[in-house]
């Protein structure tokens, strides 16, 4: 049986303006997931994973599993240059009450196939509990290959692959490969490609800008399920246009901390990013949230 299928959001780690994990905001954010029946996946790439201490990892784990309180699956990154780092996040994580590891592939150096075979059994091998493998070139520097990913999906704990690769011609060959896998789910982390996949047959979506409209992704998703073509893709086109008040002419830098802008605007956290990123300046701040109040009012 699939672990879960519909929208997971890669929630953003909210915080104050002296860095630490802001718990009020946490509630908010997992509230409002919850009420559209989305599931949360902290610490990953939205979430500013790789600038956050192993303390404040785990205080948002502790706020998040809390704020659940086991009503939807909880998802948690435990990437790491480090195997026994992973292993060791992983064993805690899954103490605390998170229901699913997600991981890239150990970036820095480099990783032949075989390599990337043998760090993820390993992975898998150590830890009892779920595990989904998380596709993310262009953070990590290497793809996992759809035939090593394909091997590793017979590990009993591996059950799923996130892939945020934007190549279409993979993310069709992917779905054909496992749409009828009962025990392994494929989830989509482009959101523009959110009803194309889910209308061939992927298990889910992982949409950042469900951080602010969960509602949308969510009738996306239902719509795509239920084969309404003409409904998915509209609202593929509302949260596509949606998207680029933060995602137009940004990189990850910029747009992150944009995102954090827009669910400021809604009451949802602050608008604070965690360093090497750093906050937008205030007339810009105001920029983006008349753009977002603009953009609402519309729907």
């Amino acid at each position: 049986m699939k672990i879960f299928e519909g929208v997971i959001i890669p929630m953003v780690t909210p915080i104050n303006a002296n860095y630490s994990i802001d718990a009020a905001s946490v509630g908010k954010i997992v509230e409002s997931f919850i009420a559209q029946e989305c599931a949360p996946f902290v610490l990953g790439t939205t979430g500013e994973s790789t600038s956050f201490s192993s303390t404040q990892k785990t205080e948002l784990v502790k706020q998040t599993v809390k704020a659940v309180n086991g009503r939807v699956k909880t998802f948690a990154g435990i990437s790491s240059t480090s195997l026994v780092e992973s292993i060791e996040m992983a064993k805690t994580y899954r103490d605390l009450g998170i229901d699913v590891m997600v991981t890239t592939l150990p970036y820095y150096f480099p990783i032949s196939e075989s390599e990337m075979t043998r760090f993820f059994t390993q992975l898998a091998d150590a830890i009892d509990c779920p595990v989904v493998l998380y596709n993310m070139p262009a953070m990590v520097g290497e793809r996992i290959p759809l035939d090593v990913a394909d091997h590793l999906s017979q590990h009993p704990n591996i059950v799923g692959m996130k892939d945020s690769e934007r190549d279409p011609e993979r993310i069709d060959t992917s779905i054909g490969m496992w749409k009828d896998r009962e025990e392994f789910a494929f989830y989509l982390g482009w959101a523009a490609q959110s009803a194309h996949s889910v209308l061939l047959g992927a298990d889910g979506i992982v949409p950042s800008t469900g951080n602010f409209v969960p509602e949308l992704f969510k009738q996306l998703y239902d719509a795509a399920k239920a084969g309404n073509h003409e409904e998915a893709h509209r609202l593929q086109e509302l949260t596509d246009q949606i998207s680029l008040i933060y995602q137009k002419d940004r990189k990850l830098n910029t747009s992150l901390p944009a995102l954090k802008v827009l669910m400021s605007e809604l009451g949802l956290c602050k608008p604070h990013a965690m360093p090497p990123m750093y906050d937008i300046a205030p007339d810009e701040q105001e920029a983006l949230k008349s753009q977002l109040r603009t953009q609402l009012a519309n729907i």
